[in-house]
């Protein structure tokens, strides 16, 4: 009895098995990775030419945005996927974020195991303390050198030395870059869809909705930084085409629509009134009759793929 609950404890989801190789430099190769991988049943690998000192791994990054529930990402051992624990631990969660799981064939992690979470579980409390100790000896070292007249900090920047700054720039471009990718998942599918038929300022509006907290001028930024990266395509920064403002909100509920499609239209009707968006003809109060007319133009328009003809009509609410 005890034989067959630990078979059940320990077993893995059904899903495709993903692997991800990483090599330092161009020369290297990533052949020794990938026969490990393919051999623990992997039959889609992705591969990355990167430094392990960098969190700027597009492969990487764009193979967890399209990951879907159930699957596993599976690496030979945690030091390539990972600059450190806490790098590590964010990977995770995204995966988790979306019904994926993680596995490391030569480290006892794999989060569709109550024991590779019961590591994780440490792993999380170690870097929790490797932060408290780095925060305590960065305080002891003000503390320090103040007591002796100097001032804390590089003196290669309060010097302005070109070299200097040069690394202090690149160090924060990569670390931009990084928070970028990091939860790109979240909106930028958002983006994709509203793009470029919509303007910065109502895809904001649309994602602030959902609870993410962006300017216009934040968002069009960090698109523009995918697009330099080629990790999103150039038709997202095109110019939004003038539009009549039912056109305009014609656009918006398609693109509220593709965002949460199990929304009811009194909820999407509720989300415009939050948004401050006027009906067709001026008013402040939405009607659910009032978005379906739009949904429907939509429809008629390309906008919104049409719906199965024995699909229940979302009017309630």
């Amino acid at each position: 009895m005890y034989a067959d609950a630990q078979k059940r404890s320990s077993r893995r989801p059904q899903g495709r098995l993903i692997g991800y190789a990483r090599v330092s430099t161009d020369d290297q190769a990533t052949e020794a990775q990938e026969m490990e991988l393919r051999s623990a049943g992997c039959d889609t690998i992705v591969q990355e030419h990167g430094s392990g000192a960098s969190r700027a791994r597009p492969a990487l990054a764009k193979l967890v945005r399209e990951i879907g529930a159930g699957e596993t990402l599976v690496v030979v051992r945690l030091d390539r996927l990972a600059r450190s624990v806490s790098h590590l631990l964010e990977v995770i969660e995204d995966l988790t974020t979306k019904g994926a799981h993680f596995r490391s064939l030569t480290d006892p992690i794999d989060t569709s195991t109550p024991q590779g979470m019961f590591s994780l579980q440490v792993l999380g409390a170690v870097a929790q303390l490797e932060r408290a100790l780095i925060s305590e000896r960065t305080k002891a070292g003000i503390r320090a050198a103040k007591a002796k007249g100097r001032l804390p900090g590089n003196p290669g920047i309060r010097e302005r030395r070109p070299d200097v700054l040069a690394r202090m720039t690149a160090a924060q471009k990569a670390a931009y870059g990084a928070r970028i990718q990091a939860n790109a998942n979240q909106w930028l599918p958002t983006v994709r869809r509203m793009r470029p038929d919509h303007t910065w300022d109502d895809i904001a509006r649309v994602l602030k909705q959902r609870g993410l907290d962006w300017t216009p001028e934040r968002l069009r930024r960090a698109v523009k930084w995918l697009v330099a990266e080629r990790l999103a395509g150039p038709a997202l920064l095109r110019k939004s085409p003038p539009r009549l403002p039912e056109d305009r909100l014609m656009t918006l509920v398609a693109g509220i629509h593709s965002s949460n499609p199990d929304l009811t239209l009194r909820e999407m009707a509720v989300q415009l009134e939050r948004l401050h968006e006027r009906t067709p003809r001026g008013g402040t109060k939405w009607s659910p009759s009032s978005v379906k007319n739009l949904i429907d133009r939509a429809r008629r328009s390309g906008l919104i793929a049409e719906a199965p003809e024995s699909a229940a009509d979302p009017a309630g609410g």
